[in-house]
């Protein structure tokens, strides 16, 4: 008897520690599954979130309607297509597929381009240059869900961003350079159409040269094109040959016949003391001849930022429609490029700093127009 009852307790403690241990079992089974559903959860919210932003960016497109300089024309539409392959190439675009842009031969062609890439459902398009601001305005205020932006002008619409520059700012800091580098006491300038924008670039440089030295001779031309190659070599033939030794010029594609003149000089006489200032990006490349270059400096004027700028803006939902961007030396959008070390030197470069601190400081409020300019030489 005592036998049976120690057989049952024996059988009864087996039968507990099983219980427990399946419960044990069970519990451990179902954490797991909660730590796997949970760590899943986490995946497929990250991978929600990824999905979204690049469906966000795969929804954006933006594009640009040149000027009659085109876009490889070294200078200002060059400058604004870097910066839209910039903004491509940071998020995953590519050519056609995101971002493009429409070629102008003539003032005739902005219209039909503009409307082209509104009728491709382009989220955000550039007009490039102030040529094109009557024809932006149009279209902007006929398609109000398609955002615009214009570079050097201003259109009103709650869907245009009007970007402008202090041109007068960085051409006045090219000036200080041309007239410590001249050794002739004569200097020139090359516009393209003369206008409002180019006699900012023009007045600056005036009053830059005349900082430095009011009795240096400023020979001013305008060719009446930003796309007249032969033109430009030509004035900057006349002007070389009067004794003209340093040359700026603010005219798109018209300015690479200035350095193609320069270069022919140089090639000719190797001694020659011809130099040419780029202008809107830094021209370097193109003053290059053999061992040598003609670039003095350029004036930099940074529409490939404020484009690539303006799209981010765009694309993240923050576009400034209906705003005006006026970009000066103050936020780094113009300035002066060093690149050419041996003839840009370290004696020009501290003098164009101190001028470039003045304006920063107020000293120097560097003037825009024929009228201000005269109150300017009259104070120096």
């Amino acid at each position: 008897m005592k036998k049976n009852h120690f057989l049952l307790l024996i059988g009864l403690l087996f039968s507990i520690a099983f219980v427990l241990g399946a419960c044990g079992a069970a519990e451990e089974e179902d954490n797991a599954n909660n730590v796997d559903e949970t760590e899943n959860g986490n995946a497929e919210e990250g991978a929600d979130e990824g999905t979204d932003e690049a469906t966000e960016t795969a929804d954006f497109s933006v594009a640009m309607v040149t000027d009659v300089g085109g876009v490889d024309d070294k200078s200002f539409n060059q400058s604004a297509w870097e910066g839209i392959q910039a903004f491509g190439e940071e998020n995953g675009l590519s050519k056609g597929e995101g971002f493009d842009y429409a070629q102008s031969d003539a003032d005739a062609d902005y219209m039909p381009n503009l409307n082209r890439l509104i009728q491709q459902d382009y989220n955000l398009i550039f007009g490039i240059g102030y040529k094109l601001a009557d024809a932006l305005g149009q279209v902007a205020g006929q398609n109000p869900d398609t955002n615009f932006a214009i570079i050097d002008s201003v259109v009103e619409g709650d869907n245009v961003a009007s970007v402008t520059f202090k041109e007068q700012q960085g051409s006045f800091l090219v000036g200080v350079a041309a007239a410590l580098k001249s050794e002739s006491g004569q200097v020139g300038f090359v516009g393209g159409e003369e206008s409002e924008l180019i006699k900012r670039f023009e007045i600056g440089y005036r009053a830059g040269v005349a900082a430095v030295d009011p009795d240096i001779e400023v020979d001013v031309q305008y060719a009446d094109s930003f796309a007249a190659i032969d033109k430009g070599k030509a004035i900057a033939s006349d002007m070389y040959n009067g004794g003209i030794d340093v040359i700026y010029h603010a005219s798109g594609a018209t300015g690479n016949g200035v350095f193609a003149q320069a270069k022919d000089i140089k090639n000719s006489d190797p001694d020659a003391n011809v130099w040419v200032i780029g202008v809107d990006r830094d021209q370097y490349e193109e003053g290059q001849i053999g061992d040598t270059n003609v670039t003095l400096t350029s004036m930099l004027k940074r529409v490939d930022v404020a484009v690539q700028t303006v799209s981010q803006q765009a694309l993240e939902g923050e576009f400034p429609g209906g705003e005006l961007l006026a970009l000066g030396i103050e936020d780094d959008a113009v300035g002066v490029a060093k690149t050419n070390e041996e003839a840009y030197t370290d004696e020009i470069d501290s003098t164009v700093e101190e001028w470039k601190q003045k304006i920063l400081d107020g000293e120097v409020e560097v003037p825009s127009t024929e009228e201000d300019l005269a109150s300017y030489l009259d104070s120096l």
